[in-house]
């Protein structure tokens, strides 16, 4: 069988493009709706200190979404995407499924689909290609997915302090 090159290449055009520049939204209109209420949100959630964490949140979805769009350091972005979802879809979603029912299907999307790029690469017709950064395959699997995923451990070790159960927020 013969691989289309052009036909993969606007292929992963499209899945970096919609993907990082969905996330890169997501985080800008935290930017846009004004940090305090949700770094109270954080906090209540157990993400201490609140408004940290919700800058910290806002920079890396912008961030690593423009990043994962342009196609630039990929296996960075992905990994600090990964990170990013992983701690949202455990602090904040983990009791559903379903976005429509404030569950983790969103966070979970995001960071396939940022690990699925990192593992793939993110095409010829990206940055990364441009200036020679060739880290796909095993390796972008591993940055991505294991170091996003170590990443949302360390820090929801470091961070994650939830609320007693039973206690007023």
């Amino acid at each position: 069988m013969d691989i289309d090159v052009d036909a993969v290449n606007l292929g992963m055009l499209v899945l970096r493009v919609i993907g990082g520049l969905t996330l890169a939204a997501h985080g800008l209109n935290k930017f846009r709706s004004g940090l305090g209420g949700l770094a109270g949100w954080f906090d209540s959630l157990g993400m201490r200190p609140g408004p940290v964490h919700a800058k910290m949140a806002a920079t890396t979805e912008s961030g690593a979404g423009i990043l994962l769009a342009l196609g630039l350091a990929t296996p960075l972005a992905a990994l600090a995407i990964v990170g990013t979802m992983a701690v949202a879809g455990y602090v904040a979603h983990r009791k559903a499924f379903f976005v429509l029912d404030d569950g983790f299907e969103f966070t979970m999307i995001i960071a396939t689909i940022a690990v699925a790029v990192a593992t793939v690469g993110p095409g010829q017709w990206s940055l990364d290609n441009a200036i020679g950064l060739d880290l796909d395959g095993w390796v972008g699997l591993a940055i991505s997915a294991g170091g996003g995923i170590l990443a949302a451990v360390l820090h929801l070790a470091a961070f994650f302090r939830p609320p007693a159960a039973g206690a007023a927020s």
